[in-house]
Order: C-alpha cells, then sequence, then structure tokens
C-alpha cells in the first residue's frame, strides 16, 4: 500500500486536536480521498521523552488488532529520527465521529443513543482489560509489580519538573496517594488517558465504538487507573468539573459516573470497593498533565494551542481528587 507510487506526492495536515503526540492526515495528491493515512510523532520539545515512545504505541495497537478492542490498522513504523526529525508510524484512516466540545448535528439526538454510546465505551474498557497480555505478545509490555507505586513516584516527579509555583495542597495529595496505595486485583493491559474524545464513533451505529485512539501512555498494570480516569473526565448534568475535556456526557441520556462504575463492574467482575483512591489518582494525575502542558507551552513546543485558562484548573483538580481519596466521592 504504501510503496504505491502515489505516495512520492503527498499534501500533509495537522489535526488540531491533542496536546500531546502529533497526529497529521497524509494523502496522496494523484489518488483517491479515501487512500490518506495517519502519522503519529512525538511533540517538538517533549518534557518526557518516555511519553511519546511511537514503537510502543505501534506495538500495542499493532497487538490488539486481532482481539476485540477496536483500533486502526498499523502500516509502518520508522525509528530512524534522520527521516522526520523522530521517530514516528503510519496507521489507517478510521472513518469515525470524534466527539469533541459536542455532538454533531444530528449524530445521538436520542437519549437512548447516548446511553448506547456511554455504555459502548464502558464494555469497550471492559473488553480492553479481558485481554490477556501474553495471549497478544505483550508479557514484557510493563511490570505490572509496584505499578501503583511507580505511577505515583512518576506523576509526582512530573509535577516536581514542571511546577507552575509552589502548590501545598497538591504535593499534600500526592503523599496520601503514596501511603494509601490499594493492593492491584488483576494486571492488565491498560490505556492511560481512556475517554470519549481519545475515540472514533461509528457514523451509522452511535453505540459502537469505531476505534480506540491515543496509546501513547499505554502499559501492563492495573486497571482501575483507566476506570478512574475515565470518571475524572465524565461530568454530569449541571457540572462544570475543572477536569472536564469534553461536556458532552452532561446531556440527557449518558448514563451517571455511577452507572459507569456499575456498568464496569457487572462486566468484568472487578471489586469497586477502592475506586475512590483510582478516582483521587486520576485527578492527581489530571493535575501533574496539565503542568506538563504549560510548561510544554512555555517552551514553545505546543504547535499553537491555547492553554489560556488551564493554570487554574489545578488546584480545583487537586482538591476534588482529596474529596474522592478522603471523602468517597467520585
Amino acid at each position: 500500500m504504501l510503496g504505491h507510487e502515489r505516495w512520492r506526492s503527498v499534501t500533509v495536515e495537522l489535526i488540531a486536536a491533542g496536546m500531546s503526540n502529533l497526529t497529521y492526515v497524509v494523502s496522496p495528491q494523484d489518488g483517491p480521498a479515501d487512500a490518506a493515512v495517519i502519522l503519529r510523532r512525538p511533540p517538538t520539545g517533549a518534557v518526557l521523552a518516555t511519553a511519546h515512545d511511537m514503537a510502543r504505541e505501534h506495538r500495542v495497537i499493532s497487538a490488539l488488532g486481532p482481539t476485540p478492542v477496536p483500533v486502526p490498522r498499523t502500516l509502518h513504523l520508522c525509528t530512524d529520527p534522520a527521516v522526520l526529525g523522530a521517530p514516528f508510524y503510519v496507521m489507517e484512516r478510521v472513518v469515525g465521529v470524534h466527539v469533541a466540545r459536542e455532538l454533531p448535528a444530528g449524530y445521538a439526538d436520542d437519549p437512548a443513543q447516548r446511553r448506547a454510546v456511554g455504555n459502548a465505551l464502558v464494555d469497550t474498557l471492559g473488553d480492553l482489560h479481558a485481554v490477556d497480555p501474553a495471549a497478544v505478545g505483550l508479557a514484557d509490555f510493563g511490570r505490572p509489580e509496584g505499578f501503583l507505586a511507580r505511577q505515583v513516584r512518576r506523576w509526582t516527579t512530573q509535577w516536581e519538573a514542571t511546577r507552575d509555583r509552589d502548590r501545598p495542597e497538591l504535593d499534600a495529595l500526592a503523599a496520601r496517594l503514596a501511603e494509601t496505595l490499594p493492593v492491584t486485583q488483576r494486571p492488565g493491559i491498560t490505556h492511560g488517558d481512556y475517554r470519549l474524545d481519545n475515540c472514533l464513533l461509528d457514523p451509522a451505529e452511535p453505540g459502537r465504538i469505531a476505534a480506540v485512539l491515543d496509546w501513547e501512555m499505554s502499559t501492563l498494570g492495573d486497571p482501575l487507573t483507566d476506570l478512574g480516569m475515565m470518571l475524572v473526565y465524565w461530568p454530569e448534568a449541571g457540572e462544570e468539573r475543572p477536569s472536564t475535556l469534553s461536556p458532552v456526557t452532561a446531556l440527557p441520556g449518558f448514563p451517571t459516573r455511577r452507572d459507569v462504575a456499575e456498568r464496569y463492574a457487572a462486566r468484568t467482575g472487578t471489586d469497586l470497593s477502592a475506586l475512590n483512591w483510582y478516582v483521587g489518582f486520576g485527578f492527581f494525575k489530571f493535575a501533574a498533565i496539565i503542568a506538563g502542558i504549560l510548561a510544554r507551552s512555555a517552551a514553545g513546543a505546543m504547535a499553537g494551542k491555547d492553554t489560556s485558562g488551564y493554570a487554574e484548573r489545578i488546584g480545583p483538580c487537586v482538591e476534588l481528587g482529596r474529596a474522592a481519596l478522603e471523602d468517597g466521592a467520585i
């Protein structure tokens, strides 16, 4: 496919979405419109190189191809930075609906369709966590032992390396998380940033996920970190949460966070008695991610992305993390 003569002359378009790895649509100038592919490469001036490992991202997507988890088909991996200035990979372009700030006009207008979207997100996450890593060649994709302790240390280090100012409440949340680590029930493949706008929805069937994208943080670890992060990103009706990247789940029909948790537990058989820790960790991780984005923006490495108002999100997220951890609020 990529060896065809039409790829000698292409057009390249940066997709205006995401705050980390850069995603481009590459189209052959003399080819059909549906021949376009997607190219992923790290951001310029990345703060943490380990978070932008193209080979790892390519590997996990390739491994999940034969499983029930919907992922794009990978086409090529290039680890030679001399070609484009950084490693990159190419994958098929999946036709799907990308939902960011709102649902497209005429799509999932019915509350029942919106509930189907929410349920599909939960079920797809459950399907991911049901995959046996060894069966798909990912037995060495991470180190599940001590995963939660390393995660808390990693994001604490990220925060310390990119802190915008002294935030003792954030430091206290990090310390409290480290002191109250739960026991991982069953290790598995984790996405690392699972949410609605990291998925493509089927254009004709809102209750089906066409593809799960943005696997740059994936590893082997505690699957409940994915669920906790998903709930961090899941506002309900009447809420304006500082962690809201997409307010869509607040629309009538979408399941509540409790509904999401109950459906996940029923599908996977997982004990969610320690869910409050994972939600608290999710808010802490979100705050550290925001700090990293602000640092990259200050260094001029965000490709023109608007990060105004991001610093004001950190404090409220820390309080929500504390409320989850100490009060059980999700």
